[in-house]
């Protein structure tokens, strides 16, 4: 919108601007098309904002913020475990909330424990991973200290020294997110049942 008097809209060259209202009988209204630069920013940012939505959340072409914001944690946490840094149950629960430490726990487990406990966690010598009872106890830290440190008296190995402590971690990691998720055919609940400590939000191993 514009206003301008007759007097000085007399000197100008005539427009196209439709007009609107007059005012005092020289004050003149007009209804200006806006400029082009500025529709062509404001159609420019309703494409951009469409294509990054789908892109994000129906493509997943690149990571959410908190998919990122994980992965860099993880790293953290990581860091911390090879530097032989004690793991707190935030931290190993944060860790099983990371896909790519999951995956490489996972292919720790598979390679050095599933002979004992199965590919699946669901046990074979050693206990069933995948149910709710826990023989030496289902808390995060002390997964990972069993993990780590081995049970002599049952015959399971200290893994500590073989893995190293980034993949101890992960080991762990993964092994949170096999509880309660019961596989078929799982060896019987041994132990003391730990009701409510289940597997984290979203990260149940398949």
């Amino acid at each position: 919108m514009s206003t301008q008097s007759h007097s000085e809209k007399d000197t100008k060259p005539a427009t196209t601007a439709t007009i609107v209202s007059v005012y005092d009988g020289d004050l003149v209204e007009e209804d200006n098309g806006l400029p082009k630069w500025w529709l062509y920013t404001l159609f420019g940012t309703i494409v951009f904002a469409v294509g990054y939505w789908y892109g994000q959340h129906k493509l997943n072409l690149w990571p959410s913020q908190e998919a990122a914001y994980q992965a860099e944690m993880a790293q953290v946490r990581l860091e911390a475990a090879k530097r032989g840094n004690a793991m707190t149950a935030d931290m190993l629960v944060g860790l099983s909330k990371n896909p790519a430490t999951v995956a490489q726990g996972k292919e720790a487990f598979v390679s050095t424990c599933a002979s004992c406990h199965r590919a699946d966690g669901g046990g074979q010598i050693g206990p069933n991973l995948t149910d709710a009872a826990w023989i030496h106890g289902s808390d995060p830290v002390a997964i990972w200290k069993t993990v780590r440190e081995g049970i002599a008296a049952k015959g399971m190995p200290s893994w500590g020294p073989q893995l190293g402590e980034e993949r101890v971690a992960a080991v762990a990691a993964y092994v949170l997110t096999l509880k309660d998720t019961n596989v078929a055919d799982g060896k019987a609940p041994q132990g003391p049942a730990s009701p409510g400590d289940a597997a984290p939000e979203g990260m149940k191993a398949p």
